[in-house]
């Protein structure tokens, strides 16, 4: 991956983890995948490699980025899911050519069509969008408690109560922001 760009954040769930190549949607948001080339590294760091990005294709993949986090915050919240967002998941799930694949040490792993195409990592992420969205997982879906994120992710927590996206970035930044509101309370009052 090429330097000067925001690191990507990472997760465990697919189709939420690329709705995180846009985070701070209601602060100053931040473009994790600005260029095609970006893309690809995001797509290959996920087991999903290909071997170029037009920019017709970075479109694609930000428009379904888009459908998965309205449709996912649309689920969280118990919204009704928005046609559009839906109608673009299923679009690009139908359009991926890929078979799920089963490692020697009994993971999954996508293989996708000939050519690795974009378009068939874009179907792998909506098709995980349509399972974790479909309620077909061990978990729920949830958005960030910090008021510039709102990110949509999956909880899997014991107790399905996690408040960040991520704990090292949100969470954290809320903590520190509690711990220097409660130190400025404790040097105003012990004037």
């Amino acid at each position: 991956m090429q330097a000067g760009f925001p690191d990507f954040r990472l997760g465990s769930v697919l189709a939420t983890s690329f709705t995180g190549t846009l985070s701070e949607r209601h602060g100053n948001p931040v473009e994790r995948i600005p260029a095609p080339h970006r893309l690809v590294d995001w797509l290959a760091v996920n087991g999903l490699a290909v071997d170029s990005c037009t920019t017709a294709q970075l479109d694609l993949a930000r428009e379904l980025r888009e459908s998965i986090h309205a449709a996912a915050t649309a689920a969280a919240t118990g919204d009704t899911l928005p046609a559009s967002a839906v109608q673009v998941i299923n679009d690009r799930s139908i359009q991926g050519r890929a078979a799920a694949v089963l490692t020697s040490e009994g993971k999954r792993r996508w293989r996708l069509g000939s050519g690795f195409r974009v378009e068939d990592a874009l179907g792998v992420i909506a098709a995980d969008a349509i399972s974790v969205i479909a309620g077909e997982r061990d978990g729920r879906l949830a958005l960030c408690a910090s008021s510039t994120c709102r990110a949509a992710f999956f909880d899997t927590s014991r107790s399905r109560t996690r408040k960040w996206c991520d704990m090292n970035t949100c969470g954290n930044r809320q903590k520190k922001a509690r711990f220097n509101a409660n130190q400025r309370r404790s040097a105003g009052s012990a004037e």
